[in-house]
């Protein structure tokens, strides 16, 4: 029985999330990393040698390869979309990092270049593969919460003015955005993934600690079309390391709360069903993995290998990874205007 063969990988952007990709791709038997790109040439030697591949500093180059069939992309947040729409005109499928896009004509401009290319994008929520989220995901599915009622979205860390110094780029609107775009995007894009879509939302943010353009604190209240209220808190100046990124779910016959320090965690775990006791749950409990990324990528990337395979779309495509976007943009639309703003809303 002939085998098929490995989809071919390549990286562009070889700085703090990429070995995340590498060590995933490492492990799975149907996939290869064949080149990684990085405007320091250095860093994607290191890179390669560490994980394989070819080293290039002109991703545009290195897209004419002919053996690349998945790009993932891993670079500051404010070049995802423009080398995203690249790679789709190369015919290659796009795996993009967290925001997709910084607006939301970036993201529909990505999701449409793909689209017409004919190549599928997958947006890295690496979180929804966490075992615990898939656990509160087929316990809402089965309806065990009844009539949702409030959810809550927390992240408490801290990333201090080193983080900051590190790379330029960072905290910068024109490449990153603040604690919200760049770190509580993933439990935004869980607690609307279990929530439902969002109605309005009211918020204000502040930079109080850090000297960045965007902020490092952020507080916002929600209400979700089904009538369901919902909170975001976001800071990333808690002292003195990081403490807990949290999501709640509430529903009438149902209470769950994931924590730990990247919602990795059940906290409490109740049914009115009586199928599974908390105490039993708990027991269950794994220590927190060594790092807040955790060890959601060889999951989502296995799952986007799977859909070219199948010819379906990934668990999160570009309209799922939009959604977490548009609420953090009228996050950032009601700070600016004092008032609330409504879903879908038009861009500044």
């Amino acid at each position: 029985m002939q085998t098929k063969k490995p989809l071919g990988f390549a990286v562009i952007g070889c700085g703090r999330i990429a070995p995340n990709h590498g060590q995933a791709i490492a492990a799975l038997e149907d996939a290869v990393l064949v080149a990684a790109a990085d405007v320091i040439k250095e860093r994607a030697v290191v890179y390669t040698d560490r994980f394989g591949g070819e080293p290039y500093m002109s991703y545009k180059e290195m897209l004419e390869r002919p053996d690349i069939d998945v790009v993932c992309i891993c670079t500051p947040s404010g070049m995802h979309a423009e080398i995203g729409i690249a790679a789709a005109k190369s015919g290659k499928h796009v795996l993009v990092e967290k925001p997709m896009a910084l607006s939301l004509r970036d993201a529909d401009a990505l999701i449409a270049a793909c689209n017409e290319y004919g190549v599928k994008l997958g947006v890295v929520h690496q979180n929804r593969f966490n075992p615990v989220i898939v656990r509160l995901r087929q316990a809402l599915e089965a309806g065990r919460f009844g009539q949702l009622n409030m959810g809550t979205a927390v992240l408490r860390w801290n990333r201090d003015q080193n983080y900051y110094a590190q790379a330029p780029w960072r905290g910068t609107w024109a490449q990153d955005g603040g604690c919200l775009m760049n770190q509580t995007i993933h439990c935004i894009d869980l607690l609307q993934w279990m929530m439902g879509p969002a109605e309005s939302v009211y918020a204000n943010t502040a930079t109080r600690m850090r000297e960045i353009e965007a902020e490092d604190n952020a507080a916002a209240v929600l209400r979700f079309k089904n009538g369901a209220l919902g909170m975001i808190e976001s800071s990333v100046t808690i002292y003195p390391m990081n403490l807990e990124e949290t999501l709640n779910i509430f529903g009438a016959t149902g209470s769950v709360v994931i924590g730990g320090v990247a919602v990795n965690r059940i906290e409490a775990w109740r049914f009115a069903d009586g199928t599974d006791s908390e105490e039993s749950i708990l027991t269950e409990q794994q220590a927190d993995p060594a790092s807040v990324y955790g060890h959601g990528h060889r999951p989502l990337i296995a799952d986007f290998i799977e859909a070219i395979r199948d010819g379906r779309e990934p668990a999160v495509a570009g309209p799922e990874g939009r959604k977490a976007l548009e609420i953090i943009l009228g996050i950032y639309k009601s700070t600016r205007t004092g008032q609330p703003v409504r879903f879908p809303f038009v861009e500044d």
